[in-house]
Order: C-alpha cells, then sequence, then structure tokens
C-alpha cells in the first residue's frame, strides 16, 4: 500500500507547470557569491550526470533555470537566480517539495554551487 501511494504521487508530479511550481514555497532560498551566469554553470554541470540539460533563459535581473525531471520532459524544478551587489540571490522551487523522499540531486546541486 505504502508503495502505491509513493508511485501514484510521483506520477502525479508529472503534472506540474513553470508556473505551478513556482506558486509554492521556495524548498531554498539562499545568497550566493556567484554571478547568476557561473551559478548556472556549475548547477548545469552538477545536474548532466543525473538529468536531462535544463532550460536556461533571462529572468529579471538574471537567470530562470528550468530543470526537467528524470523521466518525463515535464518540470519539476526551478531555479531563480537574481543579480545583486556582489552576487546572486538564489530560489528553488520544486514541484514535490512536500514529498520527503524526492529526489535530492537538485537540492545537493543547488547547494553545492553556492560556493567555490
Amino acid at each position: 500500500m505504502k508503495w502505491g501511494v509513493l508511485v501514484a504521487v510521483l506520477a502525479l508530479g508529472g503534472c506540474a507547470s513553470v508556473t505551478d511550481i513556482e506558486q509554492t514555497l521556495p524548498t531554498m532560498s539562499v545568497i550566493s557569491g556567484k554571478k547568476p551566469q557561473a551559478y548556472a554553470e556549475c548547477l548545469v554541470q552538477q545536474l548532466e550526470s543525473t538529468r536531462k540539460p535544463p532550460q536556461i533563459e533571462p529572468h529579471k535581473e538574471g537567470l530562470r533555470i528550468i530543470i526537467p525531471q528524470k523521466m518525463t520532459s515535464g518540470p519539476t524544478a526551478v531555479v531563480d537566480i537574481e543579480e545583486r551587489s556582489g552576487g546572486s540571490s538564489i530560489k528553488v522551487y520544486e514541484s514535490m517539495a512536500n514529498v520527503p523522499v524526492r529526489p535530492s540531486d537538485i537540492r545537493n546541486a543547488a547547494t553545492h554551487c553556492i560556493s567555490g
């Protein structure tokens, strides 16, 4: 029964659009010393072994990265990177933010790219 619920939650997670994902609370909101382009390059590099290439587009004073799901082409996360003096502010929005067993590769990559 528990596995059935987990599979159903994961399957329904694929129905979210970018707008739906951004209407949730961010799962991460941090400041980095990196400029938006440098942070975006790091994030894409960190995710290239676990995900298809994300979509990168200009957004406000920085960039928006739309990260695809592992098995389908729909979005699973949106990362907004805005330029600020001395670096960037980063907000990560995930479609399954309230599911404790969601994949951790996005969170790990976002955290890894904050510094260095």
